[in-house]
């Protein structure tokens, strides 16, 4: 993180401090093609464009603003590493959920299978990660009275919440393990080959380097993959962003019940 890093999170909290009238305990992301649940949950909206030192969001399906509900907080757009911003401006809306109050992390992102079992539309619950982006959000100055310089990422994601929510939510629920490379270009087959070798189940461009942030800032995290498509080489066809807005769009419907749902359940842990 940049020396100027700190000043940043405190300007942004401190731009809309008045809009947060109250402390939301749970934070949620939400990925490519699935901001459409923004739409059906009920709260104040707060434009990124309001927001003091706030990049802008540049890809499809990644609407910008956040709505502050009872205790939740949903967050409907990010921005990524390959848009050309800096790791900085990448957890910055991390770092502001904080400031807010979240102590849980629900975050989401449209994924590549890698695992045959899987298929195009199904919800998989990340149980780990892979970064191979090259870096990491936390190289430069560290801020102790954000976290450790070297903080732990055995359980990036909660273990406990995963449990909870299979419990409740269902057991058919899938595990995998999250790849996260920089893009903006997909993967080739052999990358794919070499990802499913290593022990990566999905692939993506987002994720990593906020759930490293929010492992950093204490932050307990609930990571929800939609397998949009099959990665290079899996299946004999090209891949394309609108393919994975169209696979959001056709499972909108069933991300919302599930979403709802994996909401109430955190809400009672």
């Amino acid at each position: 993180m940049k020396t100027d890093f700190k000043d940043r999170v405190e300007k942004a909290y401190e731009s809309i401090s008045s809009l947060v009238t109250r402390k939301p305990r749970i934070g949620m992301i939400l990925g490519s093609g699935l901001g459409g649940y923004i739409s059906e949950f009920k709260g104040e909206e707060i434009g990124f464009s309001s927001i003091e030192g706030f990049p802008k969001t540049t890809v499809e399906g990644h609407k910008g603003i956040y709505k502050l509900g009872d205790g939740v907080v949903v967050q409907a757009g990010r921005f990524h590493f390959y848009e050309g911003y800096s790791m900085d401006d990448v957890i910055l809306p991390v770092f502001l959920l904080r400031k807010m109050g979240i102590e849980i992390l629900i975050i989401t992102n449209a994924s590549g299978g890698i695992n045959e079992a899987f298929r195009a539309g199904e919800f998989i619950l990340i149980k780990d990660h892979i970064n191979l982006m090259g870096t990491n959000p936390l190289i430069g100055v560290n801020f102790p009275e954000y976290g450790p310089r070297f903080p732990d990422m055995t359980e990036a994601y909660s273990k406990r919440l995963r449990e909870n929510v299979k419990s409740a939510v269902g057991n058919e629920l899938k595990e995998g393990v999250y790849a996260g490379l920089t893009g903006p270009s997909y993967e080739t087959p052999a990358e794919i080959r070499m990802l499913k070798a290593i022990g990566a189940d999905m692939v993506g461009m987002s994720t990593v380097p906020e759930v490293i942030a929010a492992n950093y800032l204490g932050i307990e995290v609930l990571g929800i993959s939609c397998v949009t498509n099959m990665a290079a080489g899996i299946l004999e066809k090209p891949l394309s962003h609108e393919e994975v807005i169209e696979t959001t769009k056709r499972v909108e419907k069933e991300f919302a019940k599930l979403i709802e749902r994996i909401t109430e359940v955190v809400k009672k842990i």
